[in-house]
């Protein structure tokens, strides 16, 4: 606005990866999904050394969460060399967020389902790299506000995990600079901005927002599902852009 202009459109998606806040997970070898995927196939991390984008696969990789990205990290470990390669998530295989086709093909490719199982901290060895994770089971109790069974931690089921590579594949969220640093902008507890859904506009007077900064992490296709809501073109062409 002090530039002069009249209107802002914030459309900064939601890149910034989740994480567990669990101890370790500054170690080496501990990767997020959106670091492991960009490094792996758009900076050619597999085709290293003919491109400069060096990779560390171990053998045994713990892959955290159980969406289609953490189906994506599993394969591309498993082809980068793998010999072991571990999907971990807190709920039952029936309240997997993957596609069924992405986990059916996990499985295939020989990925290993690690259910009811939660992570509490990562060790590492002298140099500084991941050597284990420590693990707790789970039991489903009553639906949480999702409408899933909400995973609830059994006393006394801790257990240790050898691996040397971990991806935490939990989320995105979008990045807070804009919200934090803008007087006026509401957003709410997950760090989306609100705008009324007619008009697209927010909270602060003249600014409009759209995309995942808005609805959350979603996908290309999800957007085409707008189509056919002609009340919302703009919408349709922010998310597909």
């Amino acid at each position: 606005f002090a530039d002069g202009f009249d209107a802002i459109f914030v459309g900064s998606g939601a890149g910034l990866p989740r994480f567990m806040n669990i101890p370790g997970e500054n170690l080496g070898g501990v990767y997020s999904a959106n670091e492991f995927l960009i490094r792996v196939n758009l900076m050619k991390g597999y085709l290293f050394p003919e491109y400069d984008t060096p990779i560390r696969i171990g053998k045994n990789v713990a892959v955290i969460g159980g969406g289609n990205v953490a189906m994506d990290s599993a394969r591309c470990s498993l082809r980068l060399g793998a010999e072991k390669v571990y999907i971990v998530y807190r709920r039952s295989r029936d309240e997997l967020p993957a596609r069924e086709e992405e986990a059916e093909n996990a499985e295939e490719e020989g990925i290993i389902f690690t259910l009811l199982t939660n992570p509490t901290k990562f060790v590492g060895d002298e140099s500084g790299w991941v050597s284990g994770m420590e693990c707790i089971k789970m039991e489903l109790g009553e639906p949480d506000a999702s409408g899933r069974r909400r995973p609830v931690e059994i006393e006394g089921s801790e257990f240790m995990m050898d691996i040397d590579t971990a991806i935490i594949a939990i989320g995105q969220t979008p990045n807070p600079l804009i919200q934090r640093t803008t007087e006026g902008l509401e957003t709410t507890k997950w760090g989306t901005i609100i705008v009324n859904e007619e008009t697209g506009a927010a909270t602060k007077e003249g600014v409009y927002a759209g995309g995942d900064v808005v609805s959350g992490a979603a996908t290309v296709i999800l957007s085409l599902i707008h189509i056919s809501e002609p009340t919302r073109p703009y919408y349709l062409v922010c998310r597909l852009l």
